[in-house]
């Protein structure tokens, strides 16, 4: 049944668009540079992505990206809403491609070494001295004189502690989080433009993006017996009788919510972090099955998620 809105029904907010009138061009390929592109899409820029001609004798319609290569879907989800163009920068006639683009826009998203920029005509004294009120955001894998090293997500998240055994990461954590860090840079460019008229160079490094990420690691937040490194009863995934099951409990009104549940006595903080709360919360969990937790989650007000058996 459909109902028919009436006047004192309010209308769905409209999404936050800052971006709205500002064109960003990007030349950036794999992860980080278009997720950062699809950002500033969402947030109502208009964009623009010179890529490269695809390999010879690759089918009709294959991308010049990698991304496109290898998951074409993940490509098409980053390039919703993009104007996606083919440009052989190395050639004449993909110069001039790019600068009738340059011509027309207020930010140029990168991600190549620095080296590799100086090939193509790119470094920003001479691209600055060309168009003065463009701004350039340059994702690098490292900072400042690290920026020519090899490197990848993998690589800046093993020098941050963030890899454990031989486990592979479950998402690029670096990449997405310098994605972020990237559409941030083209708002501050943008508003550093809007004050004095002029294009500035930022510059962000998917080894600080990691590092950011890792900061809680670092304070020791994170590290194991700490309260959220598995010091907290509360705070832990668990088996249960069909599953698995995260507890968030973190907070005193949740964590004796879940005690009292569990049959629990609670005091006060160091109830949590006591190795009996442990057993006797582990114990509780694995008698319990993922459709009994979910309405213990609901009928408790505690948050836990559950989750099927690896």
């Amino acid at each position: 049944m459909t109902s028919t809105p009436n006047a004192t029904t309010s209308p769905p907010p409209s999404p936050l668009r800052p971006l709205r009138g500002v064109r960003v061009l990007s030349l950036s390929l794999n992860l980080p540079g278009p997720a950062a592109l699809m950002r500033c899409q969402q947030m109502g820029a208009s964009c623009v992505k010179l890529e490269p001609p695809p390999p010879a004798g690759a089918p009709a319609g294959t991308s010049g990206d990698p991304m496109g290569l290898y998951n074409r879907p993940a490509f098409d989800a980053l390039h919703q809403g993009v104007r996606v163009a083919v440009a052989d920068l190395k050639t004449e006639k993909g110069q001039k491609a790019l600068h009738r683009e340059l011509a027309k826009a207020n930010v140029l998203l990168t991600s190549f070494r620095p080296s590799a920029l100086r090939k193509l005509g790119l470094d920003w004294k001479g691209l600055h001295k060309q168009y003065p009120a463009l701004s350039q955001v340059a994702i690098v894998g490292a900072p400042g004189a690290r920026a020519e090293e090899p490197g990848h997500d993998l690589t800046y998240l093993a020098e941050n502690d963030l890899i454990g055994g031989l486990d592979l990461p479950p998402t690029l954590y670096a990449d997405m989080g310098g994605s972020l860090m990237a559409s941030e840079a083209v708002l501050k460019a943008v508003l550093l433009q809007l004050k004095s008229g002029k294009g500035s160079y930022l510059e962000v490094a998917l080894s600080e993006a990691a590092g950011y990420l890792a900061l809680p690691r670092s304070w020791g937040l994170t590290q194991p017996g700490a309260a959220v490194g598995g010091g907290h009863a509360g705070y832990r995934v668990y088996p249960c009788k069909d599953g698995r099951v995260a507890v968030a409990a973190l907070e005193p009104h949740f964590a004796k919510s879940l005690c009292a549940a569990a049959g629990i006595q609670y005091a006060n903080i160091l109830t949590m972090l006591s190795p009996p709360t442990h057993q006797a919360l582990a114990a509780y969990l694995l008698s319990m099955t993922r459709q009994a937790l979910d309405a213990l989650a609901i009928g408790k007000d505690i948050p836990l998620h559950t989750l099927p058996k690896q």
